[in-house]
């Protein structure tokens, strides 16, 4: 099934704007995304470990898990940031429909997955003795966190109403109504015009008849 303009991307062949790329919503949402995650797994690696000891009430696993999770949507928006990039550049609408459900079903589950890194680093720190060392970018790592729920939220919103949008012109496509009028019938007319007795009809093979139609036949005599 080939096509373009399917799910949220542009004609396919056409020129890459780099202006209209930057604004398109989804894009602005990966780059806030990314650069909350970098700020999280950076105050965490930079900052979150006093005399080797995690801050976040000495517990390993709180530095580790917001650090993991960090990296890795840092990573996925820059997988992502190339795939909306080269979007327009695939023309199959199967393939543009695949890289949309991946989208949705990765966005929606990290958006879980912030969530849980913002309770686990929220209780544990909220466990934790005062610190004189490196309490700001500790918090900075918790409220980004959050922050990263919303932006996340966000861009599974938007990879919904994609898949939705290109759906639907799918449907559109493979259902619309023949437009080519009623003169399009595939079946020849009944003639209403002339004289109908000038039309000419191929006898029935084998009828005997006569060219008056009369039977040839006569019933025997007894």
């Amino acid at each position: 099934m080939e096509g373009g303009g399917a799910y949220g991307a542009g004609k396919a062949g056409s020129a890459f704007d780099p202006i209209a790329f930057i604004k398109r919503p989804q894009v602005i949402l990966r780059i806030v995304s990314w650069i909350f995650a970098i700020i999280v797994f950076g105050c965490i690696s930079a900052e979150g470990y006093y005399n080797n000891q995690c801050m976040y009430n000495g517990d390993e696993n709180a530095c580790n898990f917001g650090i993991a999770i960090g990296v890795l949507a840092f990573l996925a928006c820059m997988v992502f940031l190339v795939t909306d990039a080269v979007m327009d550049q695939i023309s199959s609408v199967e393939y543009r429909k695949y890289i949309v459900m991946a989208d949705l079903g990765f966005s929606a589950f990290w958006t879980f997955m912030w969530f849980v890194c913002f309770c686990y680093l929220a209780d544990a720190w909220r466990k934790s003795p005062t610190m004189p060392y490196g309490s700001d970018e500790v918090q900075a790592a918790i409220a980004f966190s959050f922050f990263s729920i919303i932006s996340w939220a966000g861009l599974t919103a938007l990879a919904v109403m994609r898949f939705r949008q290109g759906s639907a012109q799918a449907f559109s496509q493979g259902y619309e109504p023949d437009m080519a009028g009623p003169d399009s019938s595939p079946y020849t007319s009944y003639p209403t015009g002339g004289d109908a007795s000038q039309e000419s009809y191929q006898e029935p093979p084998f009828s005997g008849g006569s060219a008056t139609g009369e039977s040839e036949y006569k019933p025997p005599t007894y």
